[in-house]
């Protein structure tokens, strides 16, 4: 709408009751040593990198009071399309990720507190045809703060898809997460050029502190 107010600032975008933390995908089968990835060669270094600033970021937005919304890739057969079906069958893929009640579907280092919500998905993207949308209207959510795994495919792709469909996204650059750096690093820059802001998760906690809605941390005690 013309007369709407934009949120041009980090501080804006980032605040309590307008904002969520979206943590994709942040499971076994794509972060853990064992899981389907690291099964098919992948170096899981450069994922597991991403956990523990997640993990503190998580923190710091539990206190500030930000929402924040787990999304579940689960990937049964029943769910695959065609179109998926042919994508294994060329790529020789005869394992399955993600399948329901495995460990490799449970999430990994990071874990929801009771109500706060998970949304399941069955495709790359978190936005098409699960419940994230309606969950964040009825919140009345406008600005996502993205996080997750991996950064080049299902963090992008829901935030491509909620940017669509008229949210602001934010992506956190040291909260997310790809196989290879440099595909981490391409989407990062398309990220910032195509749709939104690129942050490092110290930038968003410095934004929650300028508006009060968090106190900064006390430095250690000199030793």
């Amino acid at each position: 709408m013309p007369d709407e107010i934009l949120l041009t600032t980090l501080e804006q975008k980032a605040a309590p009751g307008a904002a969520a933390l979206i943590v994709v995908d942040v499971q076994n089968d794509f972060v853990a040593d064992g899981g389907f990835f690291a099964r098919l060669g992948a170096d899981m270094k450069t994922i597991q990198a991403a956990v523990p600033p997640l993990q503190r970021l998580i923190a710091r937005a539990r206190e500030a009071g930000v929402l924040v919304v787990f999304v579940q890739a689960i990937y049964d057969q029943q769910y695959r399309s065609a179109p998926m079906r042919e994508r294994d069958r060329r790529r020789a893929l005869d394992m399955l990720p993600c399948q329901s009640g495995t460990w490799g579907a449970d999430f990994h280092g990071v874990r929801p507190l009771p109500g706060e919500p998970v949304v399941v998905k069955h495709r790359y993207s978190g936005i098409i045809n699960t419940g994230l949308d309606p969950l964040l209207k009825r919140h009345g959510i406008k600005s996502l703060l993205m996080t997750g795994v991996a950064t080049d495919t299902c963090v992008e792709s829901t935030a491509r898809d909620a940017y669509f469909i008229d949210y602001y996204v934010t992506l956190v650059s040291d909260c997310a997460a790809a196989f290879d750096r440099r595909d981490h690093e391409v989407a990062l820059a398309r990220f910032e050029r195509d749709y939104g802001p690129v942050v490092t998760s110290a930038e968003l906690v410095a934004a929650w502190e300028r508006i009060g809605a968090l106190r900064p941390l006390a430095a250690p005690a000199a030793g």
